[in-house]
């Protein structure tokens, strides 16, 4: 039987919702505020890394992972995925440690995508990594794709198969009717028999609509890209106790990212770059490529991410409102889940039991700490 479903928030997380939904024959409507992927989804560094995962996050970032591998079968468009390997440099002693202890958690828990390689290992594949790196850890097959194009990709395919899209318009009321809902966005009312919170930075007010309010916080991570270069490098670098995600392109371009913050302006609903914090970034890079000196940065930017203070989303069943759904707060780190988000809130909307578990992420876990920003 067809239901009628609203998502609210068109980033790449409600555009996946919306083409498992569509694909099963329900009435889809997404709306969004500005346009789909204008914040999160469409501008963060578009990482596909199952390495360093929260526990909670490796069983959908496996899964995740694998349909990464196929996405131009999934969406029709590979979204420019390049499985280039990522690997987590370690800079001291202390740091190879802390990559030892983080490679027996991934053991222990029954995987084994994470492996710690030797200084030697590591020169070789990244030889103009500075030398003081005495080892790192590696996962092969992760790498990156390219957020807008993804975005793109799954919205175009919700829409060949149903879905309707409203951009530009705000929800500012929600009612409960009977089982159903009903929505105002703007001049436009909705009525929903199943809702779904996909609203990023802003889902914190749906939730104090419901009567569950989380805390989240809204940030602004930043990145900034360079001029072309000489190929440097393959794998996408990250850094065990410093902020990092630094990459080299296809076209020579070299971006720099990991989230360090920049500042939200709560008032224009935008985010801002922070010289202090792109320094920061820049400092690490520095560190790790010397060379790096000499390359010039030709944009910077941010994105504004909803984030929790567990560092993992909320993902599953209201707690206080019958057929509404939450998926939000991914903390800078939900590009890569995407694929497998989509298909857990289908399973729930339509009642059925996710094949992953989804417990750790559940709104319940902020009871009695109620702030929201």
């Amino acid at each position: 039987m067809s239901a009628r479903i609203v998502i609210v928030g068109g980033g790449l997380h409600g555009c996946s919702a919306a083409v498992h939904l569509s694909a099963q024959g329900h009435r889809v409507t997404v709306i969004d505020k500005d346009y789909a992927g204008r914040h999160a989804s469409g501008v963060n560094a578009g990482g596909v890394r199952r390495l360093g995962r929260h526990p909670a996050e490796i069983p959908l970032a496996m899964a995740a992972w694998e349909r990464w591998q196929r996405m131009a079968e999934v969406v029709g468009d590979d979204c420019g995925f390049r499985p280039v390997g990522q690997i987590m440099v370690a800079e001291n002693s202390a740091d190879l440690e802390t990559l030892a202890e983080r490679e027996r958690q991934v053991r222990s828990l029954g995987f084994n995508h994470e492996y710690l390689i030797t200084r030697d290992e590591l020169r070789k594949r990244v030889p103009a990594l500075s030398p003081h790196s005495p080892g790192g850890l590696a996962c092969d097959g992760d790498g990156y794709a390219n957020p807008y194009r993804t975005v793109t990709a799954w919205r175009r395919l919700a829409q060949r198969q149903g879905a309707s899209f409203f951009e530009g318009v705000t929800v500012t009321d929600l009612e409960a009717c009977g089982s159903g809902w009903k929505v105002q966005a703007g001049t436009h009312r909705f009525t929903a028999d199943i809702l779904i919170n996909c609203a990023g930075a802003w889902a914190g007010t749906f939730c104090q609509w419901l009567g569950e309010p989380v805390p989240l916080a809204a940030e602004a991570p930043m990145l900034m890209i360079t001029e072309r270069m000489k190929p440097f490098l393959g794998p996408v670098i990250g850094a065990t106790s410093r902020l990092l995600s630094f990459k080299q392109f296809e076209n020579g371009t070299v971006m720099i990212g990991g989230g360090i913050r920049g500042e939200v302006d709560s008032h224009r609903q935008v985010a801002e770059t922070s010289l202090g914090g792109l320094a920061e970034n820049a400092d690490t890079v520095l560190s790790l490529f010397p060379f790096m000196n000499e390359a010039r940065i030709v944009r910077t930017w941010a994105g504004m991410e909803a984030v929790m203070p567990d560092q993992i989303p909320v993902l599953g069943s209201s707690s206080t409102s019958e057929n509404v759904i939450h998926a939000f707060g991914f903390s800078a780190h939900g590009f890569q889940l995407s694929p497998i988000t989509g298909e857990i809130v289908a399973d729930l909307a339509m009642g059925r039991e996710p094949s992953y578990p989804i417990e750790p992420f559940s709104i319940t876990r902020f009871n009695g700490n109620h702030s929201s920003i």
